[in-house]
């Protein structure tokens, strides 16, 4: 089969990244618009997954994310001949749409506190669907309570010509609070000898969608593929994303304070290498990618560079802990509920990722997400 990477799904980040950078600089001259209100910025946040401004007494931490394309999965499932009962699959949706702020949010060490919803469909008679209508509310209900945040509220435009008649476009914001301040996770004591824990994924999350779609559509069954579990493939990808704040408050409770944070979505396990300082990061152990991204990556035709390079491939949340910390974080976060594994070491060296058991090096000029 023909190999099937990111870009000819629709999404080239080589593209993308270069307005990331441009939005970054003119954003980071607005800093000064806080003076006038008694803030100031924690400039080390800018190119962060959150942005922190210094409160005085606490930090505030915010982040705006949207779902992307994972919508249209649900969509397609529930048009099959198969779904009998009727499921919408907004419930599970709605938590990955949570989960991209949330996960994002936790990465400076912020305890989210509250969010607001974003629904931009393209015209009222999508809300006139009470099936999926109360699935939504009550799956994104359910993920603010797994979190314990508060939904405050949000916007649900109807957008006709911008956004497609039957479709909708889901996105969440999410307001942190860091107390006490020396939970501020920003990356100042990430140092070589630190210990990498990585935190199981539950199949693709919200990252690799458009590439999903894209193989679904040379599938000759199409989302009710079956994989060698017996799953269906658009069963399989719309698990729902897991939401890790319960693992950071747990590290918080008893004391452990990561060095660094990593939210492994859009360009894989490049991410490992988002801090702006030069570090090797060695990787000598793998979790178990998902049956869903095996299946991507067997059929898609991508090799270990493509999938390690855009996919999760079972490792959904870095960890940078001091590595005396490493085996309690991970029995920690297991007592949260989430499988973990100690995978690496940081080094010092050149700005890049070796994962050894793939003999694959990613380098710096493999992720350009900083101005």
């Amino acid at each position: 089969m023909e190999s099937l990477d990111y870009k000819q799904s629709g999404v080239d980040y080589a593209k993308i990244d270069p307005l990331k950078v441009l939005a970054q600089r003119a954003a980071a001259d607005t800093a000064r618009n806080l003076a006038q209100h008694g803030f100031r910025e924690v400039a080390a946040s800018r190119g962060e997954s959150a942005y922190v401004v210094d409160c005085g007494d606490f930090y505030l931490a915010s982040i705006t994310e949207c779902l992307g394309t994972k919508a249209l999965v649900a969509d397609a499932m529930r048009a099959l001949p198969g779904n009998s009962d009727g499921r919408t699959y907004y419930d599970q949706i709605a938590q990955d749409t949570l989960a991209m702020a949330i996960n994002d949010i936790i990465t400076v060490g912020a305890t989210p506190i509250s969010v607001h919803a974003y629904w931009a469909a393209g015209g009222s008679d999508w809300f006139a669907d009470e099936a999926r209508a109360r699935d939504l509310v009550e799956g994104w209900k359910r993920a603010c309570d797994l979190c314990g945040v508060s939904w405050g509220g949000g916007e649900t435009p109807a957008l006709a010509g911008v956004v497609e008649p039957g479709r909708i476009d889901l996105a969440a914001s999410c307001v942190g609070i860091v107390r006490p301040k020396s939970r501020l996770t920003l990356g100042e004591k990430l140092a070589a000898g630190d210990a990498i824990v990585l935190l199981e994924s539950s199949g693709i999350h919200a990252n690799g969608i458009s590439l999903a779609r894209k193989l679904a559509e040379r599938l000759p069954d199409g989302y009710a593929t079956r994989l060698d579990n017996g799953t269906l493939f658009g069963d399989a990808l719309l698990a729902p994303t897991l939401l890790y704040s319960p693992v950071t408050e747990a590290l918080a409770a008893t004391g452990i304070v990561p060095h660094y944070c990593v939210n492994i979505t859009g360009h894989g396990w490049r991410k490992l290498m988002r801090h702006s300082v030069a570090f090797t990061y060695r990787i000598n152990a793998l979790p178990t990618a998902p049956p869903v991204l095996q299946f991507i990556q067997r059929h898609a035709a991508l090799d270990d560079r493509e999938a390690y390079g855009t996919l999760n491939m079972g490792a959904g949340f870095a960890l940078f802990v001091a590595a005396a910390d490493a085996e309690r974080t991970v029995q920690i976060a297991r007592s949260a509920g989430a499988s973990a594994l100690i995978a690496g070491r940081v080094e010092a060296g050149s700005k890049r990722i070796v994962i050894e058991p793939l003999q694959l090096t990613f380098s710096g000029d493999d992720l350009h997400v900083r101005a």
